[in-house]
């Protein structure tokens, strides 16, 4: 019994059981034991999960047919069918718990801000991504793969880049290269600025990454040309660290704050 990979679903089965083993090895042995598997397809990263004790398993599955074939070949597995973008963690876990996989690659980026909505509650991310977003995730101020991602999940996770995966160990290959990185949450409880608004300033600015600070912010702190001649606005916003962008959320509301109502 096999299942078929459905180009919709983004799915490419990984054969290198290897690659597999090194994977469910990249949840360190100190942190919590829950852990979900986001789309388990057959099993290949599944069975090596299983296989230590010291991990309490549940995997999600959105295709059907793969879920049939876990339930034949896993039937002591705690699985889920459904999307993983619609669960409630916090009631599946009341608690901590870890999130690992080889995730779709289509919704890889949308798995990523979800666990983020979570943070507190998934001290380790870990898995398999398309090497582009793995880049981007990993990627420090300065380099071209820096974002939104990179700014938004180093604020609170410390990322490592554990290693390049190549298009033949899966079936069928991707046109792609892949990576397996891991996210630890660091000791950041809370950012020192208001953190709704640091979300909102760093998707402003990456919206236009090209331009300047001054050009990409224009629209969300208006035409002051006093505030607008600070130095931070001279810098595009892949050249700022996260410190720095917590620093110009601080500017910014305190500009906003201060501006007279229309």
């Amino acid at each position: 019994m096999q299942v078929r990979a459905k180009k919709f679903l983004g799915q490419h089965f990984l054969k290198d059981l290897d690659i597999a083993r090194q994977i469910a090895q990249s949840i360190p042995a100190d942190v919590p034991t829950p852990v979900l598997e986001v789309g388990p397809g057959m099993g290949v990263l599944t069975q090596f999960l299983l296989e230590n004790p010291n991990i309490d398993l549940t995997c999600i599955e959105v295709d059907h047919e793969s879920v049939v074939y876990l339930k034949v070949h896993y039937p002591q597995l705690k699985l889920i069918e459904g999307d993983f973008l619609r669960l409630d963690l916090p009631a599946l876990f009341p608690d901590k718990f870890c999130l690992i996989g080889n995730y779709p690659y289509n919704i890889s980026s949308q798995i990523l801000f979800k666990a983020l909505e979570n943070k507190d509650r998934i001290p380790v991310i870990s898995g398999m991504f398309q090497k582009e977003v793995a880049e981007r995730v990993a990627s420090k101020p300065g380099n071209k793969s820096y974002g939104i991602l990179s700014v938004l999940l180093q604020a609170y996770y410390d990322i490592e880049y554990l290693f390049t995966v190549h298009e033949h160990v899966f079936d069928p290959p991707p046109k792609v290269k892949s990576a397996v990185i891991r996210l630890t949450r660091n000791q950041v409880a809370h950012l020192d600025c208001d953190e709704s608004m640091f979300k909102t300033v760093v998707k402003t600015a990456f919206n236009q990454r090209r331009k300047t600070m001054r050009n990409s912010l224009r629209a969300l702190v208006g035409n002051n040309t006093e505030f607008l001649s600070d130095e931070v606005f001279n810098y595009r916003p892949e050249q700022l660290g996260v410190e720095q962008f917590v620093d110009l959320t601080n500017k910014i509301a305190a500009h906003l704050s201060s501006a007279p109502s229309v």
